[in-house]
């Protein structure tokens, strides 16, 4: 099975009380052949507008992030570990984390094979890691996931929205310093591989907002 297959099938799924609260579930979006990966927790209300990950405010963070360590949205792929918006943009719980990661974004890494995974966020750590990990504790350390990937943890760009002053700052520069090391662990796994385009990636003019009944 390719991703193409997989998200034809990930549209009609209905295996569990989520998807009753969600426009219809968000898959991934970048270039399937890339060689590093980006795994939020799961879709906010713009994200399930739109069908696309990390495209709000937190994705648009990221974006910035990204470019300023010379990697685009076109080049990697991003995706979550939950498919659809728990309601009221709740965090999803272990549990639900659980059950959907291993219905499909293990089967998305699998077929992806990426030489890396950064886990964006405590969701994402729990589950890549295990449930004792903590992020203000294990972000920047690396291990390897129960699939044997590389995979890196930082902070989740709607933390660091949360954040003021002093906080800000420093919990930015860990960001950076995180996806810095990231990039390079890529590039010394697939030195031929090309992390950056020339633009920043407009992913609203890529997605339009999707109505209600879409399913």
């Amino acid at each position: 099975m390719d991703l193409q297959a997989l998200e034809q099938e990930l549209k009609s799924c209905q295996s569990c009380p989520l998807r009753g609260d969600a426009i219809a579930p968000v898959g991934w979006y970048g270039d399937p052949h890339s060689p590093i990966v980006f795994v939020g927790e799961g879709p906010g209300g713009v994200e399930d507008d739109y069908g696309c990950p990390l495209i709000g405010p937190s994705g648009q963070l990221l974006d910035k992030a990204l470019w300023a360590v010379k990697m685009t949205r076109d080049r990697v792929l991003t995706t979550n570990v939950i498919k659809c918006r728990p309601q009221n943009n709740r965090t999803p719980d272990i549990a639900e984390a659980d059950f959907c990661a291993k219905m499909w974004l293990e089967r998305e890494l699998e077929i992806i094979q990426p030489k890396v995974v950064v886990a964006l966020g405590s969701v994402a750590l729990h589950f890549l890691g295990n449930p004792n990990m903590r992020i203000t504790r294990d972000r920047g350390q690396w291990f390897r996931t129960r699939q044997g990937f590389d995979c890196i943890a930082t902070y989740h760009p709607a933390y660091l929205l949360r954040l003021t002053g002093r906080q800000l700052v420093a919990a930015k520069w860990d960001v950076f310093h995180d996806l810095e090391a990231a990039r390079a662990r890529t590039l010394q796994l697939a030195p031929d591989c090309k992390l950056m385009s020339e633009e920043k990636t407009d992913l609203f003019k890529l997605f339009k907002k999707r109505v209600n009944d879409y399913l």
